[in-house]
């Protein structure tokens, strides 16, 4: 395995922290840490670019053990939440900022600077001060300056989080397209399920410190290993069968008007391409997706069948 995490364990005051965290990651891979704030991921990923040090546990990179090393020198680089870029400085010199720590000459620091811009669209926006930028355009900043240092992993803690959404969905493509271009092996924490399903080639879903699943997103989506997964990633119908709860997703269910129906309607939401009803027959309350404008067919009251 390229990157491999083993038995890590950090606990705070208060009993908070992470522990018995293993997983490995493949060459050229993008895993997504997934999970409610609080639950570890941002620590973790601290652990992971040495920033901090576990209490106990081992990591290793291309099967060396990098746990003890300084972030300097682990071949990882970091994109915060923040950003962290530097506003007394242009758009170039943040992109370089860490190249002057590499045996290389100003002219070749320039270069590889430019190149980077270039990859993640800002060719010309060399002299721009930091303040001129917009959001969308800082991150891409981050993401050169992080790259152009050739890193065997790149961390990425919730970088999308502060762009409006349309922002953030165009980010996330660029950045998997930039990621397959480059075969680099990145970690992607966020608390959004659908961008941890849209990017990923696996997702790690984390709860109270622990790792509850590992998976590719569709084994995440259809096949949970629990309730707490399964009403994480979307919304979720438990249902008893034969003794035992089975997941129905809400797309799996059909659902048609009938004056004699069992099951009411007690809400509805409208989400653009589908929508989501509530439903309820007395006892259990299911919810159902509807794709396009069928959706306007139902108000609230009404009485429906279902079949699954």
């Amino acid at each position: 395995m390229y990157l491999r995490i083993e038995n890590l364990r950090k606990i705070f005051e208060e009993n908070r922290g992470i522990e018995k965290i293993n997983f490995s990651i493949e060459k050229g891979e993008l895993i997504s840490l997934l999970g409610p704030s609080g639950c570890g991921k941002t620590t973790l990923l601290n652990i992971i670019g040495g920033f901090l040090k576990p209490d106990n546990g081992k990591i290793y990179l291309e099967d060396r053990d990098i746990t003890d090393i300084p972030p300097e020198k682990r071949d990882i680089s970091t994109v915060f939440q923040s950003y962290a870029l530097f506003p007394h400085m242009n758009v170039l010199e943040n992109i370089k900022y860490g190249l002057k720590y590499k045996k290389l000459t100003k002219k070749e620091q320039n270069e590889l600077a430019l190149e980077y811009l270039k990859i993640v669209g800002l060719d010309g926006y060399e002299k721009k001060s930091i303040q001129e930028l917009s959001g969308g355009q800082q991150q891409r900043v981050a993401l050169a300056r992080a790259l152009v240092l050739y890193p065997k992993v790149l961390l990425l803690d919730e970088p999308f989080s502060n762009l409006d959404a349309k922002l953030k969905i165009s980010m996330r493509e660029e950045l998997k397209e930039l990621q397959k271009n480059l075969k680099i092996s990145m970690i992607f924490v966020t608390h959004d399920q659908e961008e941890a399903l849209s990017i990923s080639d696996k997702v790690v879903v984390m709860n109270n410190g622990k790792i509850e699943q590992i998976g590719t997103p569709e084994e995440i989506y259809y096949s949970p290993i629990n309730e707490y997964v399964a009403n994480f990633i979307g919304k979720s119908n438990f249902i008893l069968k034969d003794g035992a709860k089975k997941l129905i997703r809400p797309e799996n269910i059909k659902i048609e008007k009938n004056q004699k129906g069992s099951w009411e309607v007690i809400n509805k939401e409208f989400m653009g391409a589908y929508t989501i009803l509530k439903i309820r027959n007395g006892i259990e309350e299911l919810y159902v997706n509807i794709q396009g404008e069928k959706g306007r067919e139902y108000k609230l009251g009404d009485l429906v069948e279902i079949s699954m």
